[in-house]
């Protein structure tokens, strides 16, 4: 479980392919205290283990699964990537309760800067509809962020200075692909409104008078 809270951007050292994953590498120098072979970390939003540490790298096997709903077989040696380490029992929870599953890759559709500010929009498949709403929670290649506008299969988020200085999101520009995790709260409420219609819908019906 993470919070959306990135605690740094790093670059990425070795992205392998190895049939039918990959193999990628990444500078974790600024997270290794606490980090061991086992350790679960967020790599833009996606919950991965650690399989090996050489020196400050940390190394990373991505499945098939991986690779076709997430933005991480599309890194390059150089390009920057979101890590934060799992949280612990105890820890403060500044962002959301982020998974680290993600649920699908979205797009940049569109970016306006003010200054130093920046309002995006991303798109997002039309099954998730009913998990993103005005003034909710998503977090976007990791990043734990309040929605502010939602139409059909797009939503838009206010990026702070802070988080455009911090986080790959201040590098993203239209046509990219970004990690997308709906809030996990509502999908259970709409696992658990559709049993209770499912349930009621099976119910012998009483004829009417």
């Amino acid at each position: 479980m993470f919070t959306g809270l990135v605690e740094t951007l790093a670059p990425v050292v070795e992205f392998r392919p190895d049939p039918p994953g990959a193999r990628l590498v990444v500078d974790g120098s600024a997270i290794l205290e606490g980090i061991a072979v086992g350790s679960s970390v967020a790599v833009n939003g996606c919950c991965l283990t650690v399989v090996q540490i050489e020196g400050e790298h940390l190394h990373f096997d991505l499945g098939p699964e991986t690779l076709q709903r997430t933005n991480l077989g599309r890194l390059h040696p150089g390009e920057a990537v979101n890590l934060e380490r799992s949280l612990r029992l105890g820890d403060p929870v500044g962002g959301h309760l982020v998974t680290g599953h993600v649920d699908a890759v979205g797009q940049v559709l569109q970016r306006q800067d003010q200054r130093e500010w920046s309002t995006c929009w991303f798109s997002f498949p039309r099954q998730y509809q009913a998990h993103i709403v005005p003034k909710g929670c998503v977090a976007v290649d990791g990043v734990s962020l309040t929605v502010v506008e939602v139409q059909p299969e797009r939503f838009s988020v206010m990026l702070i200075p802070h988080t455009l200085a911090v986080t790959t999101l201040g590098r993203r520009r239209v046509g990219d692909a970004v990690n997308l995790e709906t809030d996990l709260l509502a999908k259970y409420v709409e696992q658990q409104l559709a049993q209770r219609f499912a349930q009621a819908d099976s119910l012998p019906q009483t004829p009417a008078k």
